[in-house]
């Protein structure tokens, strides 16, 4: 038992370091919302813009994104369109029926084919760069929808020489699918919001999120171009620019709608490689962070930043021994980890909301979709965990990416690319009915707080499991 408590008391302290961590994120969200840049003119002549799309089997979107990017409201001279696919179905025949559209309307597009995917999205990137004319690059997944005025609205934000990155929010083409895109929307109102603003806004290194964004051609190459030895190429080159000394805009309130995975097998996917890419970020850049000639704040925000999915592991660890723990610790600790767990993830979402534009009700239904986030959260946490390990480790992978179906609105399309779902699913089922159990000893011995956050656990466990399962 004393095993167990250690355990216990540990994994607690970890989640409370990254939980007052996000809400310290959170309050300099609201205190420094006035520093957000204003719009800033455009002046003289306009850059040319080199949009890069880089595309793997996306036949379900392709022809959506190159329609958006024909609209773009940037003089034809100054625009240069790269389409990077590296497709090996129909994806390749849509594009290339496109581009001639494109060309046709004289637009500079160009259908960039490899021999193979050496590099996956980084090596695309790289090389589009290497016969890019344009001194900025504005780089779309394939999922997303630009609006006609995104480049007049950011390219603005270059106007200082020592901006390399300019960053804009994502927003939702399919937030209303179901409670799995719903929780999403709120996970990522969250870090455009609140993450990314807060760290903007105080001066701290805030990365570039692998699309909807710009790069200053010069940037890139200053860093070192586009690397594939980790699984978030955006993250690793933010944190090579940003020490080379390139400062970065985000502006809030410059929005790309995209869409979010609509199955759990794809969420999952996605999630896994976000976590792991980072820890091999944090694997790879953390030495340089600390002897960077950086304020000690903003170094120790940059080592929170790249190792924030550590709190997976220690979420699994408090998961098997809160049960176990409840008879032998104090039970106000117990009252402070769910109440800071509650304060967090409330706050979180409040500002979240509002940063995403909404207000009144919509803020409301934010705060009620909180304790469905958390069990979404329990329920990859397994998942994440094994990220997180293999990323520790060196364990290298190839980039897996997130298959989309075109839908918008809550309205679903039939899916015709599938997330491989493994069998991590039946571990996500035993862990669900293990909390279940565990829920019921807690309630037994009168540990109710815990017992509920268990029983809320248990439920994003099962639903996790059953809904990759079932797909």
């Amino acid at each position: 038992m004393p095993i167990v408590v250690a355990v216990y008391l540990a994994s607690l302290a970890v989640l409370a370091l990254y939980g007052a961590h996000r809400l310290t994120l959170t309050v300099a969200a609201v205190r420094r919302r006035r520093a957000e840049p204003a719009a800033t003119p455009l002046a003289g002549d306009l850059p040319v813009v080199t949009v890069q799309l880089p595309l793997w089997n996306e036949a379900a979107v392709a022809a959506r994104l190159l329609d958006a990017v024909a609209a773009l409201d940037w003089p034809r001279d100054r625009l240069e369109v790269q389409v990077l696919d590296d497709s090996t179905d129909e994806t390749a025949a849509i594009c290339a029926e496109r581009v001639a559209r494109l060309r046709a309307r004289g637009i500079d597009a160009r259908h960039l084919r490899r021999v193979d995917r050496r590099g996956f999205k980084a090596g695309a990137l790289e090389a589009g760069r290497a016969v890019a004319r344009g001194e900025l690059h504005l780089v779309l997944d394939a999922d997303f929808v630009p609006p006609p005025s995104l480049l007049r609205d950011a390219v603005g934000g270059f106007a200082d020489p020592a901006v390399g990155m300019v960053q804009t929010r994502w927003e939702h083409l399919n937030a209303g699918a179901g409670p799995l895109t719903r929780a999403q929307a709120l996970l990522l109102d969250g870090h455009f919001g609140v993450e990314q603003a807060a760290r903007a806004w105080s001066g701290h290194i805030f990365n570039f999120n692998g699309t909807a964004g710009l790069w200053r051609a010069r940037a890139v190459a200053d860093a070192g171009g586009w690397q594939a030895d980790t699984l978030t190429e955006d993250l690793d080159l933010s944190y090579r620019a940003a020490l080379r000394g390139w400062r970065f805009v985000y502006l809030r309130r410059v929005a790309a709608p995209a869409e979010l995975p609509a199955t759990m097998a794809a969420f999952r996917s996605q999630q896994f490689r976000w976590a792991k890419g980072s820890i091999e970020c944090a694997r790879k850049l953390l030495p340089r962070v600390v002897r960077a000639p950086l304020p000690w704040r903003t170094r120790a925000e940059a080592g929170l930043h790249l190792t924030q999915n550590l709190a997976y592991p220690a979420l699994v660890a408090l998961l098997l021994t809160a049960a176990p723990a409840a008879a032998a610790v104090p039970r106000w600790i117990h009252l402070v980890g769910a109440g800071l767990t509650a304060v967090v993830l409330g706050a979180y979402a409040v500002v979240a909301a509002r940063g995403a534009g909404r207000r009144g009700r919509e803020v409301a239904a934010a705060v009620a979709r909180v304790p469905l986030l958390g069990a979404l959260t329990a329920g990859i946490a397994l998942h994440q965990a094994r990220a997180v390990f293999e990323g520790a480790i060196g364990r290298r992978s190839g980039f897996v990416r997130t298959p989309k179906d075109g839908g918008v609105g809550g309205r679903t399309r039939r899916r015709r690319y599938r997330a491989g779902r493994g069998r991590g699913w039946i571990l996500e089922l035993g862990l669900a009915a293990y909390l279940a159990a565990a829920a019921g000893w807690a309630a037994q011995h009168h540990a109710v707080t815990t017992a509920g956050f268990l029983a809320l656990f248990a439920a994003g466990c099962a639903w996790v499991g059953l809904a990759t399962a079932l797909e």
